[in-house]
């Protein structure tokens, strides 16, 4: 890869980890851009495609936070076996007994890139940006916990009513709008994360889009690693911050994130040995590496499912009772079995297994029967009268898999016709805000373990639902949920929200994930976890 030196692996034992993956192919020395099992403690790992944007306000996706995690540090950190809440930038914090109130204390020794110290200033005026609305974050929903949040960020409100207040520059005072036992966990979301506002100053506005501050030379951060590099469609890099209060600590050097968007030329790269991790692996080299080279083939849960949102505002697909028919005619599970192959299990519910206890009825089974008499009933018999509707995706060879599968299926359970459309995950952003889009392949992947994690972004005022549905008994089951204690009664109305969710079918899940990749022995500290959350601080490289 270019702008890399070039290096060959010497070592005993580091032949025969090329040998072992090379799966038949012959064992030979070879050149590679980095040595697997390595004294330079510099980690190389794919994310897949180019971050939406490494601005921790605007970050939508799984691969942002891959970088941004990093580069920032919120209140607190994540353990790495558990992802139990640990001190970050709060060295404690106390708790009121109703709930309510969080009191944090800040370490004197905490400091931006810049040598700059991090304050409770800092948060107060980060929450500020994030919520307010001409920032337009998607995320921002995620912080109407706080006190007087959904006013401020809805125009109706002023910020001096939201619950955070910094009495001194090392304290930091939350005022919740009701108790939530997951608070902590949900600060480890990158909306809840500082910025440093003189930063963004300096290029613009710090509440409009577009700014470009978030650049090598340009960013600031408080994490453990600076941005060094971001060669587009290639690799970003992160070097080891010495301003990091915990630097002594962090092992790695750098980290390489590898941009590369095609499942095969990023197994190809491990096998090259020019990635200790891989973000995913293709579904048909599954068996092949259980068969021959166990040792690389990770399988870990992963609290996230991966769906396709319909955008209820296009002729024909305004009506439930066609969208509900789509959801039915599709056989899960010979996705699962014939396409995947990595441990997935079919969606029949948008919320994942693994949620605390929580237990929703299947929603979505397969019944092609029900669908077809569901779409005579809309009088679509056969497709008879309906568009031909795109289904559009981003670049992956699972994902065209999967939607040529799908459109299969439709064509031959319900006589839907589909035309299948590609583009870079940017486009499909894009199209995904400006609601450019028929039928959108979609994911999400929790930021804590919780149904409203799931549940929340298809509220009516979520910046995550995109749909244009909106049902005022779902966001009122919602609203209940949040404010209710006692867990079988907060339980169930998050059942009767996800119910009205997927009778009348805005989204059709397909399947909740497992993390399938492939992982050098040499990586230390690299943890299975339900949110594929890994601290950079705990990771090492085994020579």
């Amino acid at each position: 890869m270019s702008g890399r030196r070039a290096a060959r692996i010497a070592r005993i034992g580091a032949a025969s980890v090329l040998c072992a993956v090379a799966l038949l192919g012959g064992c030979r020395r070879r050149e590679t851009s980095v040595q697997i099992g390595d004294r330079t403690q510099v980690l190389h790992r794919s994310i897949g495609p180019d971050p939406g944007d490494l601005d921790p306000h605007l970050a939508t996706q799984a691969n942002d936070y891959a970088v941004l995690s990093a580069l920032f540090e919120g209140l607190v950190d994540e353990d790495p076996v558990d992802l139990h809440p640990v001190p970050g930038v709060a060295r404690r914090w106390d708790i009121s007994p109703e709930g309510l109130t969080y009191t944090f204390h800040l370490r004197p020794d905490a400091r931006w890139s810049n040598g700059e110290p991090v304050t409770a200033a800092d948060f107060v005026a980060s929450w500020r940006r994030m919520l307010s609305p001409s920032l337009g974050a998607e995320n921002a929903s995620l912080l109407y916990i706080l006190a007087g949040a959904e006013s401020f960020n809805r125009g109706t409100g002023d910020f001096g009513s939201v619950g955070v207040a910094a009495p001194d520059p090392h304290t930091l005072r939350v005022r919740l709008e009701h108790p939530a036992p997951d608070f902590l966990s949900m600060l480890n979301q990158p909306a809840w994360w500082p910025v440093h506002l003189p930063t963004l100053q300096r290029f613009g506005a710090a509440t409009e889009r577009g700014h470009p501050w978030a650049l090598p030379g340009r960013l600031v951060g408080n994490g453990p690693f600076v941005l060094t590099a971001w060669r587009p469609a290639q690799e970003i890099v992160v070097t080891a911050s010495p301003t990091y209060w915990d630097a002594a600590h962090v092992r790695l050097r750098a980290i390489h994130f590898h941009l590369i968007d095609a499942l095969d030329a990023e197994e190809r790269a491990f096998r090259a040995g020019q990635l200790h991790l891989t973000e995913a692996l293709p579904p048909g080299k599954v068996e092949t590496y259980r068969a021959e080279a166990p040792q690389f083939l990770r399988i870990d849960p992963l609290l996230g499912t991966y769906y396709y949102r319909v955008n209820v505002r296009r002729p024909g697909l305004d009506d439930p009772r066609v969208r509900r028919a789509l959801a039915l005619a599709i056989d899960r599970s010979a996705l699962v079995a014939r396409i995947l192959r990595g441990g997935q299990q079919v969606a029949t519910t948008f919320t994942p297994p693994g949620l605390s206890g929580y237990a929703p009825a299947p929603g979505q089974s397969f019944d092609p029967a029900a669908a077809r008499s569901l779409l005579a009933a809309a009088g679509h018999a056969d497709g008879a009268g309906l568009p031909e509707f795109e289904l559009l995706y981003n670049t992956s060879e699972a994902h065209r898999e999967i939607a040529e599968a799908v459109q299969e299926m439709w064509r031959r359970e319900l006589g839907v016709r589909i035309r299948l459309v590609n583009q870079d995950l940017k486009s499909t952003l894009a199209a995904r805000r400006t609601g450019n889009y028929d039928l959108l392949r979609s994911s999400w992947i929790a930021d804590y373990q919780d149904p409203s994690a799931f549940l929340d972004t298809m509220r009516s005022d979520s910046g995550n639902n995109d749909t244009g549905w909106s049902n005022p008994d779902y966001d009122a089951a919602i609203f209940a949920a949040s404010r209710t204690l006692d867990p079988a009664a907060r339980d169930a109305l998050y059942a009767k929200a996800e119910n009205l969710l997927l009778q009348e079918s805005p989204i059709i899940p397909l399947y909740h994930y497992t993390h399938v990749f492939l992982i050098a022995p040499s990586v230390r500290g690299w943890y299975p976890t339900l949110l594929d959350h890994h601290p950079y601080r705990a990771v090492s490289l085994k020579p």
